[in-house]
């Protein structure tokens, strides 16, 4: 009795509840989108320029860290790797989706591609695959991008009008939302190591290296080392994926 109870409860059609997270996303990256804006054309760039990032790009870290490599005095092509290393965890969310999204057709896997984002990963991830998987990637993908194109679009115009946007404190705004997002996995022994790490090369590479460059060495070594060294952080994905040993295959 129990499990059919359990089964019914599964089947429910989550819309009303995935609608109503999805917009209290939006509405948060909606200010983080406005943010974008202001840093974006306090850094140089024009308003159709913070625009078509957004539009065209539309990934909230890789945008913030070429905004900051730029405004930094980085190079361009600086810039554009470190957009691409932020932005390449993307890649991961696919492996979970692929399986649901594919049910749509494959004409809708590129508009799909276009709008996997933390939020739209996270909300599609948990609900049962398939139909309900779909209804919520799409509900909260469309609202995020939304969102986010008319928080870009504040901030551009409001961050051309600001003489100082840094008196608002709106330059430590990415470095905040940052910090709250790795915060929680921070519990994690082995991340944290790796959080640690991270800051100690960083900060070794900035007096060495051009502005933008020590984010993208330290990235590169810290991703070799976990690659190499997986079992030997505790609390990372890679030892989760780790096969069973003996003793946990007796005990079954």
């Amino acid at each position: 009795m129990i499990s059919v109870v359990e089964e019914a409860d599964t089947s429910r059609w989550p819309g009303r509840t995935v609608v109503r997270d999805a917009s209290a996303l939006a509405l948060a990256v909606a200010a983080y989108g406005v943010s974008y804006g202001t840093l974006a054309t306090s850094s140089g760039l024009a308003i159709w320029q913070t625009q078509a990032l957004s539009l065209l790009m539309y990934s909230g870290a890789s945008q913030f860290g070429l905004v900051g490599v730029l405004s930094a005095g980085g190079s361009g092509g600086t810039a554009g790797v470190t957009a691409v290393l932020l932005g390449s965890r993307n890649l991961f969310y696919s492996f979970g989706l692929a399986p649901s999204l594919r049910g749509a057709g494959r004409r809708w896997l590129l508009p799909a591609a276009h709008l996997v984002s933390d939020e739209s990963a996270a909300m599609a991830m948990a609900q049962a695959p398939g139909a309900h998987r779909r209804f919520a990637f799409w509900t909260t993908g469309l609202l995020v991008f939304g969102s986010w194109n008319l928080g870009t679009l504040l901030g551009s115009v409001a961050g051309s009008l600001l003489v100082d946007p840094e008196a608002l404190g709106l330059d430590v705004a990415a470095a905040t939302a940052f910090l709250a997002l790795l915060w929680p996995r921070m519990r994690e022994a082995g991340n944290a190591v790796i959080a640690l790490a991270s800051a100690v090369c960083t900060v070794v590479l900035i007096p060495v290296l051009p502005s933008g460059l020590p984010v993208v060495v330290t990235a590169l070594i810290v991703l070799t080392v976990a690659g190499l060294l997986p079992r030997r952080l505790p609390g990372t994905l890679q030892q989760e994926s780790a096969p069973p040993t003996k003793e946990q295959e007796h005990s079954r």
